[in-house]
């Protein structure tokens, strides 16, 4: 059987138009910007390089890893120096120029509002620490929403023929997302004024917003683990600003924490840091709902 050449050529020029509007493919560093991007452009194919079971800051890059990046359009991280150990491999072995942009392909999330605990100088003495801020942005319900902004901006960009979908679903998050931040905010008023002992700066953000002090790191530094001194020298510490909770995320190691609470008579409280840190946090808002339910069970 014969096929003419205008078959042929509207074969063709089909398979051109569906190439021309094939869903982007995104590559997002954390889980939370995962959730983000599928809030946004939810038809987009969205590969996720860690888990909530993971430290973001310690990541292999593995052959796998290089693979997704090397055929992605855009990648989305927190940024602030957070993916320094490895993206930047990643990046030199996919060999692809659209990742190594931040006008085009290469989004971070810092580069979209503000940071807290920004640092003129850092020197190795100081630990892990990040001169461009604290990068554990998402439990920062106004930073959240200004960096959903600069993402639909960003994907129109790439993809303009899906402009109107992409701004439509950034106008549905931005309200149901308000909704929520007066609902969290007004359920987690009990929690204002609160102190605890965390491990690292992981919740920063959550214990500003919240006006929860925390007056203790079971880190001595940045980056290290705790040491048997500096967690009797917390002991005072507690005993001093009335602590209420030891706090830890879902990947940090929860030993020193146990032992203080042991000491101290203070609760631990493992809280996921991202989502699938535990069952409840499927996306963003339903992580926000846990860590607060979590806060208040311990520290009402």
């Amino acid at each position: 059987m014969r096929i003419s050449s205008k078959l042929l050529l509207a074969t063709a020029l089909f398979g051109l138009s569906q190439m021309a509007h094939a869903a982007l493919n995104v590559f997002a560093c954390e889980p939370e910007y995962a959730a983000l991007v599928k809030e946004i452009a939810p038809e987009a194919n969205v590969y996720q390089a860690t888990t909530a079971m993971q430290d973001p800051h310690m990541i292999q890059a593995r052959p796998s890893l290089i693979a997704k990046m090397r055929r992605t359009d855009l990648v989305v991280c927190a940024g602030a120096d957070l993916e320094i150990g490895w993206l930047p491999m990643l990046q030199l072995k996919a060999a692809n120029p659209k990742v190594r942009d931040h006008q085009t392909g290469l989004f971070f999330a810092a580069e979209h509002t503000n940071t807290l605990d920004k640092l003129d100088k850092v020197d190795r003495s100081m630990g892990d620490v990040h001169a461009l801020g604290n990068p554990h942005l998402h439990f920062s319900p106004q930073r959240m929403l200004e960096i959903a902004d600069g993402l639909t901006v960003r994907l129109i960009q790439l993809d303009a023929d899906h402009r109107a979908q992409y701004q439509a679903n950034f106008d549905a998050f931005k309200i149901k997302w308000n909704q929520a931040k007066i609902k969290w905010k007004k359920l987690a008023l009990p929690l204002n004024g609160k102190s605890v002992i965390a491990y690292h700066s992981s919740f920063r953000y959550l214990f500003d917003w919240l006006g929860i002090k925390q007056v203790g790191d079971l880190e001595p530094k940045p980056g290290l683990p705790p040491t048997t001194s500096h967690l009797a020298s917390l002991l005072k510490v507690a005993e001093q600003d009335h602590v209420s909770a030891i706090v830890v995320s879902s990947y940090q190691d929860q030993r020193g924490g146990e032992w203080l609470s042991k000491k101290a008579n203070i609760p631990v409280l493992i809280l996921p840091m991202t989502i699938g840190g535990d069952k409840q946090s499927k996306d963003l808002f339903s992580l926000y709902d846990s860590v607060i339910a979590k806060l208040l069970k311990v520290m009402h």
